[in-house]
C-alpha cells in the first residue's frame, strides 16, 4: 500500500493541486511501499523512482529499503540508500553495492518498501488513506457505506467514495466542517452531513444516463 496521508481540510482549504487518486493495492499487510523504480539514472547503478509517500523527508542516506520484484513469488531483496536527490519528478536513488547499469536495470519495476511498523506517526488530524478505506462511514447514526477510495483533486477537501447499501457509489468531502470523530479502531467515520448532500454527489442512474442521452440523438438526427 502506499504510504499517503490524508488531512481533514476545512472547507475553502485546497489540500493538493491536480487530479489523482490513491487507491490501496495492498501486497502485503506487513509492508507498505514507499517508492517504485521506474528506470535506470547515470552509469553508476543510480535508479529514477517514483515517490509513493507524501510524508516529508521520508527517504534518508543510510536507510534499509526491501525491493520487492514484478515477479509474482518474487522475494524482497535489502538495499541501503547511498545517496539520493530529487531530479525532474523522480527521486534517483543509488544503492550500496549497486554500482553499475546492468545492476540498476534488476531493479527497474520494483516497489521499494518497508515494514509496516515503519510506518511514520502522524501529526493530529491526519490519517493514513490505507486506514480510511474500509471503513464504515455514519451520518449520525445511520450508516451510509463504507470508503472504497479516497480522491484528491483541486477541490475544497479529498473525497470519501462510499458504496452505500444499494451498492451506488457517492462522493463525500472529508472535510472538518462535515466530520465529527475518525474511529480507527472501530473502523468508523462519523460525519455530519447537510441534507441533500448525498444526493446531489450521487452518480447517475441508467435511467437518468438514458434520459439525458435521448436530447443528443435527437439532434444527431
Amino acid at each position: 500500500m502506499p504510504e499517503t496521508p490524508v488531512v481533514r481540510s476545512p472547507l475553502g482549504a485546497a489540500l493538493r493541486p491536480g487530479n489523482r487518486t490513491i487507491r490501496d493495492p495492498e501486497t502485503s499487510a506487513e509492508f507498505i511501499t514507499l517508492a517504485r523504480v521506474v528506470k535506470t539514472q547515470g552509469r553508476r547503478g543510480e535508479v529514477a523512482s517514483e515517490v509513493l509517500s507524501d510524508v516529508p523527508d521520508r527517504f534518508a542516506i543510510g536507510m534499509k529499503l526491501l525491493a520487492l520484484p514484478r515477479e509474482p513469488g518474487a522475494g524482497r531483496r535489502e538495499l541501503e540508500v547511498e545517496e539520493l536527490w530529487p531530479h525532474k519528478g523522480f527521486l534517483v536513488l543509488k544503492f550500496a553495492g549497486v554500482d553499475s547499469i546492468s545492476e540498476a536495470n534488476t531493479l527497474v519495476g520494483c516497489e521499494l518498501q518497508v515494514p509496516r511498523t515503519q510506518r511514520k506517526e502522524l501529526q493530529a488530524g491526519w490519517n493514513y488513506v490505507s486506514d480510511l478505506v474500509g471503513c464504515a462511514v455514519l451520518d449520525r447514526s445511520r450508516e451510509i457505506g463504507r470508503i472504497e477510495d479516497v480522491q484528491f483533486g483541486a477541490g475544497e477537501a479529498p473525497l470519501l467514495i462510499v458504496r452505500d447499501a444499494s451498492a451506488r457509489l457517492v462522493e463525500i468531502p472529508f472535510a472538518e466542517a462535515y466530520l465529527d470523530t475518525v474511529d480507527l479502531g472501530q473502523k468508523q467515520v462519523h460525519m455530519k452531513l447537510p441534507e441533500g448532500l448525498l444526493e446531489v454527489n450521487a452518480p447517475l442512474t441508467a435511467e437518468e444516463k438514458r434520459e439525458q442521452a435521448q436530447p443528443e440523438r435527437k439532434k444527431k438526427r
